[in-house]
């Protein structure tokens, strides 16, 4: 441990009787601390100790400058008082001449306490924060979040909850990247100094989510501190963890009535029950405005509680009115516009759930749906449907990066719809709409060029038609449909439309 002191531990101390440094190097040392209440009681030697006069400085300048004069004089390398504020530039550009720290302190003797507890009272400053860390886990807090709130601002220290791939929760500051890249998760306890900052962590033992950190965080940290900010992260640890259970198990009944509600919404469609319409009210769903759905499912097995987590900490960045629920493998949510969005405004949330799918693959494998925007109850539940297929055709979209907005798809949704024939075959009939302005030669032709495996020859021979008949009507559909037949997809869309339309 250290035995000296600097300005910096000081200042990051929370509480050192609202020190302020006026002149000088922070990180001058001093291995002791003297106070008085009058400037002669103090020693004629001292070794480079801190001096702390409870009275205020005298008023005239000439004053002033003796006092700093006789202080260095004395061998001490720094001064605090109360009111030294009011010593003028001359009196500290003198301090600076003679080397002599220059510091303002609004409450001395509690400047003192805290200068003992870093020399000498270890025990103290450790007991300090056990006591503080009682009384904040007497306060009702409503989620872990709050209870952070109130353990940071009851110690004067910033903490976080973290895991190796960043920050959970925080309060207090803001953990510097740099200095979460440098804690160790392997220890049950870990301190770290950086210029970036101080840390000290503690491994929190919950049987729900392993591989998280409580950390408490500030700047100018010393040894003494770092150990007594261990011993207070490992005191507050077991309270974490099971605010941490018992928020997780909220979340989940939360989740899964969530997950209940929006099923119900689906399956009762379109009947309006008032005892449904009041449910999803009591939950902020609201169905007037205007709605764009989005899905995301896994490719392969996840959390979806996690999933869930993630995308919430995603949307809390969106401010359109947004909600995510848990359903079957993956999450369907939708946000919301009070009256129709400008183009403009529509495609820059489309562009955040992008992002939001870029960061959410950084960890997950994931595929995302957009749905169409559509007003009212009916667009809700249009969009939501829009959005599970757009989803199920990114699962197998690598091109796409596994992201498909349905408004871009146009008919290709037919590959997904075909076993719900109530969409198809309205979808199918507008696809294949254009051909049948030329009667039914050409909805018979791509027909049966699609039935032989998009042979010409084969085609003609079925048709009793010259080959350059048929090859000039396949190049007429494709110029009508505005299609690539050349591609597996599409030649399959088209083949299931036609099979729709002849049944």
């Amino acid at each position: 441990m250290s035995k000296q002191l600097s300005v910096s531990h000081l200042l990051s101390h929370s509480a050192n009787g609202g020190l302020n440094i006026l002149v000088g190097d922070e990180n001058t040392l001093w291995p002791d601390v003297v106070v008085e209440f009058s400037e002669s009681r103090f020693p004629n030697h001292v070794e480079g100790a801190l001096a702390i006069l409870t009275a205020p400085p005298p008023r005239d300048a000439w004053q002033q400058d003796a006092l700093i004069r006789r202080m260095r004089d004395r061998g001490f390398r720094a001064l605090a008082m109360p009111g030294a504020g009011s010593f003028g530039k001359g009196t500290q550009v003198l301090a600076v001449r003679l080397g002599l720290v220059l510091l303002s302190v609004e409450r001395p003797m509690e400047l003192a306490r805290a200068c003992w507890q870093l020399l000498q009272g270890r025990d103290s400053l450790t007991l300090d924060f056990v006591r503080k860390i009682s009384h904040s886990f007497e306060y009702r807090a409503d989620r872990l979040s709050d209870l952070l709130r109130v353990l940071a601002s009851n110690i004067g220290y910033g903490i976080a909850l973290v895991a190796s791939d960043g920050v959970v929760l925080q309060a207090g500051g803001e953990l510097p990247v740099e200095l979460l890249n440098e804690i160790s998760f392997g220890p049950w306890v870990d301190t770290v100094s950086t210029a970036h900052g101080d840390a000290a962590s503690v491994r929190v033992d919950s049987p729900s989510r392993a591989g998280l950190r409580l950390a408490v965080f500030g700047n100018g940290l010393s040894d003494t501190q770092l150990n007594a900010l261990s011993v207070a992260a490992e005191v507050m640890m077991p309270g974490i963890a099971a605010r941490l259970l018992i928020d997780e198990v909220a979340d989940v009944n939360d989740a899964t009535a969530a997950s209940g509600l929006l099923r119900d919404f689906l399956e009762q469609y379109p009947v309006a029950d008032a005892e449904l319409e009041q449910r999803m009210q009591d939950r902020g769903w609201r169905t007037g405005g205007y709605h764009v759905a989005f899905r995301v499912t896994g490719r392969s097995h996840l959390d979806t509680f996690q999933l869930l987590r993630m995308m919430k900490q995603e949307l809390a960045e969106i401010k359109t009115d947004s909600h995510a629920v848990i359903s079957g493998r993956g999450v369907t949510g939708w946000l919301r516009f009070q009256g129709p969005p400008v183009p403009q405004d529509l495609e820059a949330q489309v562009t955040r759930l992008r992002r939001m799918h870029h960061n959410l693959r950084i960890a997950l494998n994931v595929a995302t749906g957009i749905g169409t925007l559509d007003s009212g109850r009916a667009g809700l539940y249009t969009s939501i449907n829009g959005a599970n297929d757009a989803a199920r055709i990114a699962m197998n979209r690598s091109a796409a990066g596994w992201f498909v907005r349905i408004d871009a798809l146009g008919l290709e949704q037919l590959l997904l719809s075909w076993t719900e024939n109530d969409r198809f075959v309205p979808a199918a009939k507008s696809l294949l709409a254009p051909l049948q302005r030329d009667g039914a030669k050409l909805l018979t032709t791509i027909s049966s060029y699609l039935d032989h495996e998009s042979s010409i020859s084969a085609t003609a021979e079925a048709m009793d038609l010259h080959r350059n008949t048929v090859a000039a009507r396949i190049h007429r559909v494709q110029d009508l449909l505005g299609l690539d037949l050349t591609d597996p997809e599409t030649r399959l869309a088209v083949h299931l439309a036609c099979r729709a339309l002849q049944e």
